[in-house]
Formats: structure tokens, sequence, C-alpha cells
């Protein structure tokens, strides 16, 4: 056992946990199913994080899951996206109904998908991604999930703000607009809530630091506010190590992302005890693979690949053993480094003079 005490991460028995998970789903997560887009995201991140991706899948396996994906693409009169799943869908590429749209969510984990799966992305609809995203924003600068309504809060504005990044093409939102959303959903606490006025929540503070960053605008942060969401942060780590995603609840596997991960967009992951952490996820460990939310309860691809991500991004070194090595993570795009690269050379269109640039995309 490493010398910090911290018991070995299974990191073959977890591929092994998502690997499955792509071909079919246990009865406990059947509900997930229409959710395919995201969920075959944070199995394929896994195997991507933890660089098993080659040696638990085959080429033809690799092949057929881009097709699925790009299988989910779909046009119609709001744009270009990607579907959730193809439950309940006509055939691949068809045109989409009001009652079949795509999801902004869904085509912000597909792009990250492919880009784990290096696809060169030749079937690409760029243009009608923007318009897509124009039909997602709302008056207030907040983006639904769909075209025709949906939720609307710091997830989905995230993602909007992630494939503008992506695409190096901000023309599909109003930024100003945007960033005014995000502004209003601050909390006293210092984190934010999923929408004005609501609760200060871990996942929705990452989203809203990591939209800032990618807009380059968090320095609209006054030091004082920045102080103010670290200590709030900061406290959400509790006494077995894991991160609380809300003032005085218990610690969730996930949130060691969300809340370790804000931090280190703040500059302040030196204050998390990334041992700590890292021992609280090790007893999230299902034993035949996969992490759980807490200790004891069922592992899936989500809590798996989410606490994998924390690690990656702080991990227990020097002391922590070599099970505990993982891909170095981008944070504001949640994925490796090296997917993150793919995805920033392959996803936008060649520049040519004149394509909008973010300080012009307000019109």
């Amino acid at each position: 056992m490493p010398p910090t005490g911290l018991p070995p991460l299974s990191k073959g028995a977890h591929a092994t946990h998502c690997k499955r998970c792509l071909s079919g789903l246990p009865s406990s997560q059947i509900d997930i199913d229409p959710a395919k887009m995201a969920l075959s995201f944070y199995c394929l991140g896994f195997l991507d994080l933890s660089g098993e991706l080659v040696a638990k899948s085959k080429d033809w396996e690799r092949e057929q899951w881009k097709e699925w994906i790009w299988s989910q693409q779909t046009r119609g009169p709001y744009g270009t996206g990607f579907r959730p799943s193809s439950y309940m869908t006509a055939a691949k590429y068809a045109e989409y109904s009001d009652h079949d749209t795509p999801q902004i969510i869904m085509t912000y984990t597909a792009l990250l998908s492919l880009s784990i799966l290096r696809d060169n992305f030749s079937h690409l609809d760029r243009k009608g991604i923007l318009k897509f995203l124009k039909s997602c924003q709302n008056s207030d600068g907040s983006f639904s999930s769909e075209p025709l309504g949906g939720d609307s809060d710091l997830r989905t504005t995230f993602c909007a703000f992630s494939i503008s990044s992506m695409l190096d093409d901000w023309s599909g939102m109003d930024v100003s607009n945007a960033l005014q959303f995000i502004s209003s959903c601050r909390t006293y606490e210092g984190g934010y809530g999923q929408s004005p006025s609501g609760e200060a929540l871990g996942g929705t503070t990452y989203c809203a630091l990591a939209s800032l960053q990618l807009a380059e605008q968090l320095e609209s942060l006054s030091t004082q506010d920045r102080h103010k969401t670290v200590r709030w942060l900061v406290q959400n780590q509790a006494t077995n190590g894991g991160f609380r995603g809300r003032t005085n609840k218990d610690a969730d596997a996930c949130y060691c992302f969300w809340c370790g991960a804000s931090l280190h967009v703040l500059g302040a992951g030196n204050l998390i005890d990334e041992t700590a952490m890292s021992s609280f996820i090790a007893s999230c460990q299902f034993r035949y693979g996969g992490i759980a939310k807490t200790p004891g309860e069922h592992p899936d691809p989500y809590h798996t690949y989410l606490s994998l991500a924390a690690v990656a991004l702080l991990p227990p070194n020097p002391l922590g053993g070599a099970s505990w090595a993982l891909c170095p993570l981008d944070p504001l795009l949640n994925s490796t480094h090296q997917t993150s690269s793919w995805a920033r050379a392959h996803i936008p269109a060649p520049k040519v003079d004149g394509d909008h640039a973010l300080g012009d995309a307000d019109t």
C-alpha cells in the first residue's frame, strides 16, 4: 500500500465497467438510456482519462461508436445539433420535427466524444450548429436545452460557451447578454445557483467560472468576489475528504470535480487536501468496477468519470502510487489535454478574413 494509506485505484476494473455500459446498462441505470449521448461521453471520457481506450476496445468498435454518434446529428429549421439517442427517432440524418429537436448538452458531449475517438469532423455542420445556438438563447442571456424550451440554466449556458470555444466562433450567441445572466446567478455565499435566486451549487459554480474563463472574462470578478467564492468552495470539502455540492449536505464523489475544478480555475487548487479527496474517492470504488456517489451505493459512469477527472486535475502525488496516475485534464472543456487539443485543432472551420471574433459577437 502506498505511504499515504491510499488503496490502489482499480483503473482496469473501472474501465471494464465503462466499456460494459457502452454496450448495455444494468437494471439500476436503465432510466438514463434516453440520454445515451451523455452516458457515452462519461464512458469514453474515462477510457481516455485512464489511457485504456485502445487497450479496452478494437478499431471496429471505435469506428462503430463514431458512426452511432454521427447518426444523432440532425438538421432542421432551428439549426443543427445532436440528439440524446436514437430512442423513438427517425432514420439518421433525417430532419427533425418540433417534437424531436437536438439538445445542447448532448451536442457538447457529442463533440467531445468524437474528439476522444479522434474523428476528423468532416461531417460537422458548423453553420448549422451556430444557428442552433442562436435558437437556444433566451432574452435573459441564458440558453435552453432545446430551441423550443426545456431546461434553462447555467449548465446549458456552459455548454453553449464550450461549443462556441471549440468552434472558435462566438457568432452563435450574444456573449454580453450571456455574461449578464451568469452574473445574475451569483449568490450571497459566493457560489452560483442554476438560475437567479437559486441556491449555490458546486456544479453550477463550475459552469459559471469555466464559462467566464472560456470567454476570457474571469478577470471581471473582483478580488473580494474571488475570495468569497474560494472560501465557499473550500468549506465544501467535508471531513471525510469528499466535497459536498451544497452547504450542509453530505459529500458526493462527483463534487470532487465540480468544486475541485472550480478552485483550480480560480488558481486556488493548492487549498484542497488532495490525498483526503482521493481517499474518499477510493472508498466509493465498487469491488467489481465503477465508482459510486458515496460508499456502498451502486456505481455509474457519471460518478466514475467525474471522480477520476478530479484526481487527474488534483492528483495525490507524489505519494499516491502508480495506480493513481491519470492523463492530464483540461478543466475548462472537461477532457484530457490531448482530446482538448484535438477538438480545438479539428472542430473549427478554416479561418478566412472577416470571421467573427469574441469581441464583435454581441450584435
